[in-house]
C-alpha cells in the first residue's frame, strides 16, 4: 500500500488534498538530478537568474485568486486577507535588488604581482523544508536567494500545506527555471532523514519545531552540513508609560490574533506599566470582542479556524490549566458561537497570569495572549529573558534612547520599536537559544545560501 500526505481541512475536517510519498531511492535520484543540472545553473549570469525568478513569481502572481482560496481550505486563513502576495514580494524584490551587492567579491588586492578576493559560492543543492503557517512567505525565504545565488532547490513543503509546494514548482518552472533546478518533493520524515544522514544536501533550511530542528541536526550529524533552524518562539511586548496607548493596543493584538496566532512572531505576552494597564487592557478586551470567529471562505470571517484540531487543543490546555492556578479569561466566549471545541477556537485574552504558568512560558501558536503589569524596566526586562526561546521582541515607548538600553539587554533576535509582527527583509531575520540558528534575508540571507571561496593568485612575470 502506497504510503500518503493528507491534508485534512480545518474549515470542515475533510479530506482535501492526498500526495503518494516518494520512495527513498526516488529521492536520492531527484537530488542527483539537481546536483547534475546545478552547474550550468551557476553558470548563466546573475542577471539571467534574477530574471527566471522574477517571471517565475509574475506568474505565481497570476494565480493569486486560486492561491488564496486554496490556503483557505488549507490552513485556515481568511480570504479577506488576500493571502501572503504583499509580504513575499516586498521579500522576494527587495533580495533581488540586492544580490549584486550581497554576492560581490571581495577584492583585497589586484595589481601588477598579486590578486586576493574572496568570493561567494553556491552550497550546490538547498533544501528547504518549509512550515504551513505563512506556507509561501517563508519558503521565499531560502527559495528565492538560493536559487540567484546559483543554488539547485529541493523543497519539502508540510504535509498541511502540499498545493503551496506545487504552486512555486509551476510557477518558477513557467518563469524558466529549470525543473531539475527546483523540484517540489514529497517526503516523509524518514526519508528526509535519510537524505539529510547522507549528505545529500550543501544547505538545510528549517522553519517549525524544536522538536523538529533537534531531528535536523541528528540527522546532519558529522556530515559537516550547514544548517539554517528556525524554530519556535514566545515573543513578548512591553508597552511602558509613555507608549502611544490606541496604537499599541492596535498592533498588538494584530499580532497576537492574526493567522489564529499561528506566527512565528506573533505576540504571546505582554508586559504594560502599571499606570497604563487597566486602560490597556480594557481596551485590548474591545479589539478582541470585534473578531469574526467563522468559515474562511467568508468575507466577513477575521479570525478563522487553526490548522488543525490538535492545535487548538494545546491551546485550550494551556488555557485551562492557567484559569486553574488563578488566571482569568476575559473575553467571552457566548461572543464567538462558531467555537466548535476543534480547530474554531475562540480568541483568549488572559490577565492574573505568571510565569510559572504555561502559556506564559510555553509556545502558544494560538489566538491568546496573556497581559502582565510590571513596575519599571528592571522587572520587564527580567520577564521578557525569562524565556527559552529568542526570536522577536517588541517595545512601546516615545524614547527611542530608553529603548535602545532596553532593547540590547533583551536576548532575542530581533527588537522591534513602536511595531511588531513584521520581517524587515532589509534585516537579518534570526534568533537565539530554542529558537535556532541561522540568518535569513538581508545580505546575509545571501550568505546563508553561499560559502566563501578565496583566491590568493601571484602572477608571475617573465
Amino acid at each position: 500500500m502506497t504510503k500518503t500526505i493528507q491534508c485534512i481541512s480545518p474549515i470542515d475536517g475533510s479530506l482535501y488534498a492526498e500526495r503518494p510519498v516518494l520512495p527513498l531511492d526516488d529521492a536520492k535520484a531527484a537530488v542527483a538530478r539537481a546536483e547534475a543540472a546545478q552547474g550550468a545553473w551557476a553558470a548563466l549570469t546573475l542577471d539571467q537568474r534574477i530574471a527566471k525568478v522574477q517571471a517565475g513569481l509574475a506568474a505565481l502572481n497570476a494565480m493569486q485568486d486560486q492561491v488564496v482560496k486554496e490556503l483557505a481550505w488549507q490552513m485556515g486563513r481568511p480570504t479577506r486577507y488576500g493571502g501572503e502576495f504583499g509580504g513575499m514580494n516586498e521579500r522576494a524584490d527587495y533580495m533581488a535588488s540586492i544580490a549584486a551587492d550581497a554576492l560581490a567579491p571581495v577584492i583585497v588586492e589586484d595589481s601588477d604581482r598579486f590578486e586576493r578576493r574572496i568570493e561567494r559560492a553556491p552550497h550546490g543543492v538547498v533544501f528547504v523544508i518549509a512550515p504551513w503557517n505563512y506556507p509561501y512567505m517563508t519558503a521565499i525565504n531560502t527559495v528565492v536567494p538560493a536559487l540567484i545565488a546559483g543554488n539547485a532547490v529541493v523543497l519539502k513543503h508540510a504535509s498541511q500545506t502540499p498545493l503551496v509546494g506545487e504552486r512555486l514548482a509551476e510557477a518558477l518552472h513557467a518563469g524558466g527555471v529549470p525543473k531539475d533546478i527546483f523540484q517540489n518533493l514529497f517526503l516523509d520524515h524518514q526519508t528526509t532523514e535519510a537524505l539529510i544522514a547522507g549528505g545529500a544536501f550543501g544547505f538545510v533550511n528549517f522553519t517549525g519545531s524544536v522538536g523538529g530542528g533537534k531531528a535536523i541536526e541528528r540527522a546532519a550529524a558529522g556530515t559537516f552540513t550547514a544548517l539554517g533552524l528556525e524554530l519556535g518562539g514566545k515573543d513578548p511586548a512591553y508597552v511602558m508609560e509613555d507608549a502611544d496607548l490606541d496604537w499599541a493596543v492596535d498592533t498588538l493584538m494584530d499580532g497576537a490574533m492574526f493567522n489564529a496566532g499561528q506566527c512565528c512572531c506573533g505576540i504571546e505576552r505582554i508586559y504594560v506599566a502599571a499606570s497604563l494597564y487597566d486602560s490597556f487592557v480594557e481596551k485590548a478586551v474591545a479589539w478582541v470582542n470585534a473578531l469574526t470567529l467563522g468559515n474562511p471562505l467568508d468575507g466577513a470571517t477575521t479570525l478563522g479556524p487553526m490548522a488543525q484540531a490538535r492545535f487548538a487543543k494545546t491551546v485550550r490546555a494551556q488555557v485551562d490549566e492557567a484559569v486553574a492556578a488563578g488566571a482569568r479569561q476575559l473575553i467571552d466566549p457566548a461572543l464567538f458561537p462558531a467555537d466548535d471545541g476543534g480547530a474554531y477556537l475562540a480568541p483568549k485574552l488572559l490577565v492574573d497570569v505568571d510565569h510559572s504558568m504555561r502559556v506564559m512560558r510555553e509556545e502558544s501558536f494560538g489566538p491568546v495572549v496573556g497581559i502582565m503589569p510590571v513596575t519599571d524596566d528592571a522587572e520587564a526586562l527580567r520577564l521578557m529573558n525569562d524565556s527559552d526561546y529568542g526570536l522577536t521582541a517588541s517595545l512601546w515607548t516615545q524614547d527611542p534612547d530608553r529603548a535602545w538600553a532596553i532593547a540590547r539587554q533583551i536576548e532575542t533576535g530581533t527588537v522591534f520599536l513602536n511595531r511588531a509582527d513584521y520581517l524587515d527583509p532589509a534585516v537579518c531575520w534570526t534568533g537565539c537559544k530554542d529558537t535556532g540558528r541561522g540568518a535569513a534575508l538581508s545580505a546575509l540571507g545571501f550568505h546563508a545560501v553561499t560559502r566563501p571561496r578565496s583566491f590568493h593568485f601571484r602572477k608571475v612575470k617573465s
